[in-house]
């Protein structure tokens, strides 16, 4: 097989593995809340495990990933007590209130958002695929909250606004992320997200509460696979991917997540959603794929003049 075509297929499978394993990780978090498990409890237990086994790993192979400029500790409490905080517990709220996939679909609004952000502020061009982009995913997003039932979207208020909360603070963050990867890692801007992350849930929820919450070792067991498969390995999947293929298509492969987070629910929650409501997390999905499609072309289009110039 072709080395081109082999990397590309690696790219690919870590792509989609990295799907899988967020999806598991909401559904996973879903059975936790039916359990009596609260969102404020799983999250302040999400960052603080997953920042400890990070800085543990580093500290033993990599301890360059820990260096940081004393000027960005601010920059990192922006994004990790800012930003991922903000998006840790609208996901997992949104989580608690609405279907698995519906919360996840919510989310994946995140990248519309930062194309709206980038025509407003950047002064991007608005084309044609970007306004069928956003008329897809508006219309989709309605459909999958059940708009067209006001009796459901009345029942589902409090998740609709946690999973719109989640996608708002999904593209700060993402925005945010990438001008620290410009300067470090991303295993450091992620380890130093988690960590300020870690510290604002230890302000706003009483320090170290999950030690004295009572739960059982299925709970702690659980809490432990969401750190390291639903946060650590999924990331580091997702950047691996990124090395083999570009980043708009591991983002494109990276929607498989809502499809497969539906899935695992029906079979191990008993959650279904209405034909519309599935009809319209498609339109979201295909919304994403149209706008990365796009930025993927624009991306080519200076390497293409170049060749001719040449």
């Amino acid at each position: 097989m072709d080395p081109g075509r082999r990397d590309e297929i690696k790219g690919y499978a870590c792509a989609v593995l990295a799907a899988l394993m967020w999806a598991s990780c909401g559904t996973v978090g879903k059975a936790l809340f039916e359990g009596g498990m609260t969102p404020y409890e799983l999250v302040q237990v999400r960052v603080t495990l997953s920042a400890a086994l990070l800085v543990a790993s580093f500290w033993l192979k990599a301890p360059y990933l820990l260096r940081i400029r004393r000027q960005d500790l601010g920059y990192f409490l922006l994004l990790g007590g800012g930003a991922m905080a903000a998006m840790q517990i609208s996901y997992f709220y949104a989580i608690s209130k609405i279907h698995v996939a519906a919360a996840i679909l919510l989310q994946y609004l995140a990248p519309i958002l930062v194309a709206v952000f980038a025509v407003c502020f950047w002064r991007e061009r608005l084309t044609v695929s970007k306004m069928v982009a956003l008329l897809l995913a508006f219309g989709g997003c309605y459909l999958v909250v059940g708009g067209y039932n006001l009796d459901l979207l009345k029942m589902n208020r409090m998740g609709i606004l946690g999973g719109l909360g989640a996608a708002i603070s999904f593209a700060s963050y993402s925005l945010l992320g990438e001008k620290g990867m410009h300067r470090y890692s991303p295993w450091t801007v992620l380890f130093y997200a988690l960590a300020f992350s870690a510290a604002t849930w230890h302000v706003l929820v009483p320090p170290f509460h999950y030690l004295k919450a009572g739960f059982t070792p299925s709970q702690w067991g659980w809490l432990a696979y969401i750190a390291v498969v639903g946060t650590i390995l999924p990331f580091g999947l997702y950047y691996v991917g990124i090395n083999y293929i570009r980043s708009t298509r591991a983002i494109i492969t990276a929607t498989l997540e809502p499809i497969a987070a539906g899935f695992m629910a029906f079979f191990l929650l008993g959650e279904t959603m209405e034909t519309l409501q599935i009809s319209g997390g498609f339109l979201v999905i295909g919304a994403i794929v149209l706008l990365q499609v796009q930025q993927e072309r624009c991306e080519m289009a200076p390497s293409r003049i170049r060749k001719r110039q040449a």
